[in-house]
């Protein structure tokens, strides 16, 4: 059953790239879906980035994760590197686990 469901999203997913590139150029030469193309994937990613900070299964959690989100995003205002954000974040996450408990 896992593997029929593997290969009908396989296949649903090179459909949708298909669909992707059978749109011809000038559709998207125009501004508004030019703009909406671009849009997409930062939104995608952000929401991304927000369920696996608070999520744990159908409930709301903030715990350690959201301070160490909190401590990137005050890295990436403060213009640091990309490896520094990184360690930034884990350090802090770290922090929070080990003093919580």
């Amino acid at each position: 059953m896992t593997w029929i469901v593997v290969l009908a999203v396989s296949a649903g997913c090179y459909a949708l790239k298909l669909a992707g590139l059978a749109v011809p150029a000038g559709v998207l030469d125009r501004p508004l879906v030019r703009r909406a193309a671009e849009l997409v994937p930062v939104a995608l990613l952000a929401a991304l980035v927000a369920v696996q900070t608070v999520a744990s299964g159908r409930s709301l959690e903030v715990d350690a994760r959201l301070a160490g989100v909190a401590a990137a995003a005050v890295g990436v205002l403060l213009r640091a590197p990309f490896l520094v954000v990184v360690l930034l974040a884990a350090a802090v996450a770290a922090t929070v686990r080990a003093v919580a408990g």
